[in-house]
Parts: C-alpha cells; structure tokens; sequence
C-alpha cells in the first residue's frame, strides 16, 4: 500500500459565476463564504491549501489559522482545468484534493476518503460516482502524474481524470460519510443558498441499503 507524504488541497475559484450573476465565492451560507466553507473543510483535510483564482480577483476566504497560498491564473476565466494545472505546478506535496469553491457543503471525512483511496490504489486519480456518472469534483490525484500527463483535446477536468487514469469511488462507500451527498453540490443560482438538495439513493442500491436496515439520506427534499 502506498502512503502519501502529505496532501496538497487546491480550491479551483476563478469561475466567471455568470449564471449567479455575482462574485460567488463571495456569497454568505450561514454566517461564512462559501470560499471559507471550502478553505475550511480541506484544511481539515490537507497538510496545505492553495487558492487559485482569475487574474483580477481577490477573494477574501476569511480568518485562517495557518499560512493559505493565493494563485492566480494569467487570463481572468481559463476554466477549470487550466486553474487545475496552476494548482497542481505549486503542489509542495505528492497528492492533491482538488474542490471547487462553490462547494460550501464539502465533509472532511468525504476528502479524506478520497485521499486514503488514492494512497492505497496504483493509479493516479480517484473521483466519487453519483447515480452511476463519474464526478470530476471533489476528487483525489497524484501531483506528479498530473505534472506529467499529454494534454487532452478536451480540456474537462474528466477528460484529465481519465487520461492520468482514474479510480472510481463507489456511491455506497462515500454515503457512509455523507448520506445525503452534500459534498457533491456546488452553488450555480442564488436559490441554490437554501442550502444542499438531498441526493436519496435510487434503484437497487436504496433497497440494498433497506435490507441492511440503514437510513434513507436525510435533508431537505427537492427544491
């Protein structure tokens, strides 16, 4: 089994926010940015934390108790891969958890079992499955893979996930930290402050979990 030597957690914000119409990251969620939630939660999780923002923008991620790294992209919205890359090129440590900064509801037991699957796999990055699709974000990845892939033709953060080679993180694994898959939402509206959707296991993963006599997800229903 393969043990990293520390985590590098990389918040990716420099989204252009264009559907919320405001600076995003920016916004309150219950008293702190959502950019702070997100600081928050990876350095529980991560030995280090690097910002990456657009080039004219100065985000505020609130009070910190240790040293934070702000980067910032050399065109003002890249997109995410690009702010990916900058991440990964300041990386001081062999792994990276990479989160978007308008995933305000992110668990650390959530990123740190995406890092504990990625030090005892062989491959070089690992993301949750939601109803069966691989999501790019949070995820787990291997700094010097990352630094060494060929560039892809699509510049998706999936298509980078595959290229470097990609272990999924089963649904039934990461709902025993987050039953109602609240690490996995970001913010797009400004409706979507109201707080996290539940995520309510489906198909015959949800009478599985019936049968073992577990809990249905909590939290607030559909909006």
């Amino acid at each position: 089994m393969t043990q990293h030597q520390g985590i590098t957690g990389i918040v990716l914000a420099g989204g252009a926010a264009t559907r919320f119409g405001a600076d995003k990251v920016a916004a309150s969620y219950e008293g702190r940015t959502l950019l702070q939630r997100v600081v928050d939660a990876l350095e529980a999780a991560c030995d280090e934390v690097i910002v990456v923002a657009a080039a004219a923008a100065e985000p505020d991620p609130g009070p910190r108790t240790r040293p934070l790294r702000m980067l910032h992209d050399a065109s003002p919205f890249p997109g995410p891969r690009a702010a990916l890359l900058a991440g990964i090129d300041a990386a001081a440590y062999p792994a990276a958890v990479v989160a978007g900064g308008d995933m305000p509801w992110l668990r650390p037991a959530f990123l740190g079992m995406l890092a504990e699957r990625l030090a005892r796999g062989d491959r070089a990055a690992v993301a949750p499955v939601l109803y069966g699709v691989l999501q790019p974000l949070p995820c787990a990845l291997r700094v010097r893979a990352v630094r060494d892939a060929t560039p892809a033709p699509d510049g998706s953060l999936l298509a980078l996930l595959e290229r470097v080679g990609v272990t999924p993180l089963p649904e039934l694994e990461w709902r025993e930290v987050d039953p109602a898959g609240e690490s996995l939402q970001d913010v797009d509206l400004p409706e979507d402050l109201e707080g996290p959707l539940e995520l309510p296991l489906r198909g015959w993963m949800a009478t599985w979990a019936r049968r073992r006599g577990g809990s249905s997800p909590g939290g607030r229903g559909p909006r």
